[in-house]
């Protein structure tokens, strides 16, 4: 018996009977031969975490747009702090924390330079969403068009993680809300930090049922899953604490999110990916050889597989190559 085999039998005996399990995965596109050591998700987190597009997440946008500091998050210390809380409600509920692990790191690499604006830009010129493209990434962009040839358990994670999504596993809905927990709180902490909000601006309401610190927000948040969730076929919030996280949610679009103070560059960033994609669009071969080979493939037209280079991009990339493209030499610094 492998140490694979080994494993997948451990699983069958600890985990959860609502876990997902390695040995009875839907599979991969392509057929491949099994591991000997590592179960298959844990094979696809692996190959996540050494993909191109997950460590260009460093240089990606979380909320603020290149901030003066080097304590705001960042869409990978984002990324790494939704796996965290997502595997402590895995762990707690006895899911399957490699697949659980392999949806959050996986879950934003298809997001675009300058976060949400850089999305939004895109969606205006051609349809657009990070989830959609997240998929995208590790189906068709990665590899050099090959993708990394995930479990269909992973994708469905991926594709599933926005609010309006319904993951097919209950490791998928552990990521959905950990996404939430995550960036609710994180993004709380760096608006204290950027001096957009002080602590007692958080409604007292919301305060009692969650607390009146980040680390207590979040710890009742994280508790409150775990608690209601245990030994049943979905995972749940109680009434109090998901309405308060609602109304968290709610209170950060009003006053962070839509904040000119937070996000009084967006409308630059816009108009910077919009003038990009309408310059990469009157000039494809302006785009690396392997977008060039993609163009034409089923799925792949040229508008599609501009998106894919855009979106790839860095914030401090897209910069460069807007001032390649669009400012004059003599105005550089």
């Amino acid at each position: 018996m492998t140490i694979r085999e080994q494993l997948e039998e451990r699983e069958m005996e600890y985990l959860s009977p609502y876990a997902a399990f390695s040995r009875n995965s839907k599979g991969r596109v392509r057929p491949e031969t099994e591991c000997d050591i590592r179960p298959v998700f844990q094979r696809d987190r692996d190959r996540i975490l050494h993909c191109k597009s997950f460590r260009r997440l460093k240089q990606k946008t979380q909320v603020f747009l290149l901030p003066k500091g080097d304590h705001y998050r960042t869409r990978l210390t984002h990324t790494l702090e939704v796996s965290q809380n997502a595997r402590t409600i895995a762990k707690a509920l006895r899911l399957n924390e490699d697949l659980v692990e392999a949806i959050a790191l996986g879950h934003d690499l298809g997001h675009t330079p300058f976060g949400h604006a850089g999305e939004r830009a895109l969606n205006h010129v051609y349809h657009f969403s990070h989830n959609e493209q997240s998929v995208r990434v590790v189906e068709c962009v990665e590899k050099q068009g090959r993708g990394l040839n995930l479990t269909w358990e992973v994708r469905d994670g991926i594709l599933n993680h926005p609010t309006s999504g319904h993951p097919h596993t209950l490791e998928g809905q552990v990521l959905r809300l950990s996404d939430k927990i995550a960036y609710i709180n994180h993004d709380i902490d760096d608006a204290i930090r950027g001096g957009i909000l002080v602590e007692e601006d958080i409604p007292s309401r919301y305060r009692k049922v969650l607390g009146a610190t980040s680390k207590e927000r979040l710890n009742a948040m994280v508790h409150d899953v775990i608690i209601n969730s245990m030994d049943k076929p979905a995972i749940i919030m109680s009434e109090e604490v998901e309405e308060a996280m609602i109304g968290l949610r709610r209170f950060m679009f009003e006053n962070v999110y839509m904040n000119p103070k937070a996000k009084g560059e967006e409308d630059k960033a816009v108009r910077l990916i919009e003038q990009l994609y309408d310059y990469y669009i009157r000039h494809l071969e302006q785009m690396p050889e392997q977008y060039l080979e993609a163009i034409g493939r089923p799925g792949n037209c040229k508008e599609q597989v501009v998106c894919d280079y855009i979106a790839g991009m860095t914030d401090n990339y897209a910069v460069k190559k807007y001032e390649e493209f669009f400012v004059p030499e003599a105005w550089k610094n």
